[in-house]
């Protein structure tokens, strides 16, 4: 992809924008990314690289803003981030002896399973009853093996351990950008390395990202859980329909 057209940036910029709103009140914006990515030209390994700039420039603007709004302490992210960053350099691996589409198929019927807890909890107030100490570092762990496996759709799982750990669903999607940003930067040199970033798309994508964390922030922070429950439940229902094979 040497240059792109008008009507390609105007697309870059819409669907980043729409999918940085997205992953920063649930997650799952890179399904829509990653194939548009693919729609204008670019192979899906390349597609798949080029996205990761776009997620990290989204991560990285909504953490700022959460930070400066008071919903994301940095001391929060070290029981989250230390367990999540070793699941994920196993992740590959730890999917070998299960085939892609069996894992998307028991991951999306959990994921709507997940979804239980998360429409009874009706007061924003009302805390998860947490994992313990070493359930955490397990869980954490457990989705960082999705991440390094999958990664697509890895921040509404995280949102829901962070709920079942106690926080509201403000916080929890604060420590959720802070943490995917550091997941990303840590994968993106790996891409790089390996050419598969398309630097241009890759970069008016980010904008469109960009634009997009600062608005799910700012409705975040105006909305709190009466705003994010029904997107986090619209994202959910996306990507277990999507990882079911309904379409």
């Amino acid at each position: 992809m040497d240059g792109l057209s008008p009507a390609s940036i105007a697309a870059l910029l819409a669907g980043g924008f729409f999918a940085g709103v997205v992953n920063t009140l649930a997650g799952g914006g890179s399904l829509l990314t990653v194939p548009l990515l693919v729609l204008l030209g670019l192979p899906g390994t390349v597609a798949n690289g080029t996205n990761r700039v776009g997620v990290l420039i989204q991560a990285l603007v909504a953490t700022l803003r959460f930070r400066h709004g008071g919903q994301l302490e940095l001391r929060s992210l070290l029981p989250v981030l230390a367990p999540l960053l070793a699941g994920s350099l196993l992740g590959a691996s730890a999917i070998s002896r299960v085939t892609d589409a069996t894992f998307e198929r028991v991951f999306g019927a959990v994921m709507l399973l997940l979804l239980i807890p998360i429409l009874r909890r009706t007061r924003a107030t009302l805390p998860g009853p947490g994992f313990g100490r070493i359930g955490s570092a397990l869980v954490f762990f457990g989705l960082g093996l999705y991440g390094g496996a999958i990664q697509a759709g890895v921040g509404i799982p995280l949102v829901f351990a962070l709920v079942y750990a106690g926080h509201d669903l403000v916080r929890a999607n604060a420590i959720k950008v802070a943490v995917i940003a550091s997941l990303t930067a840590s994968a993106i040199p790996v891409f790089a390395l390996e050419g598969q970033i398309a630097w241009v798309p890759a970069l008016v994508l980010g904008a469109g990202f960009a634009v997009g964390a600062e608005l799910g922030v700012r409705l975040a922070l105006a909305g709190g859980e009466r705003l994010i429950r029904p997107v986090l439940v619209a994202a959910v229902l996306g990507l277990a329909g999507h990882m079911l094979g309904l379409y």
